[in-house]
């Protein structure tokens, strides 16, 4: 360890925190090239050729001429995910709690006799299935 100071130790961190990164960068912008619509095939190409080849000069110019709209479809990703999840988790719960509401509506009915057991057993049939 006398071989290796603390300075270098602290440089090589350093190094491999910026390289890891860039790597992060150039994957988000191969990620955002894929996933904009509004960019045709020849389009696409271009830019990945350009990040490829050249990928500090292609990354800079894309995150110059492209990061606002970058930032724009990760934000409606984003809501789009936050709207699927919250109508997941509605359509779950209300599922179950309607049900639970329904079953309950159809025993009070049964009880009272308004439907015999068969038509009970009928729409219970169906609110579970």
């Amino acid at each position: 360890m006398d071989d290796y100071p603390l300075l270098n130790l602290f440089w090589t961190m350093l190094w491999f925190f910026l390289w890891v990164m860039w790597f992060f960068l150039l994957f988000k912008i191969i990620t955002d090239i894929f996933r904009d619509h509004t960019l045709h095939g020849w389009a696409k190409a271009g830019w990945l050729i350009l990040v490829l080849l050249l990928p500090f000069l292609g990354v800079f110019i894309y995150v110059i001429v492209r990061g606002h709209s970058m930032h724009e479809r990760d934000a409606k990703q984003y809501q789009e995910n936050q709207e699927a999840f919250r109508s997941y988790v509605q359509q779950a719960a209300g599922t179950s709690g309607g049900s639970a509401e329904e079953l309950s509506k159809l025993s009070a009915l049964k009880d009272k006799g308004d439907i015999t057991q068969e038509e009970f057993d009928r729409a219970k049939s169906k609110l579970l299935a």
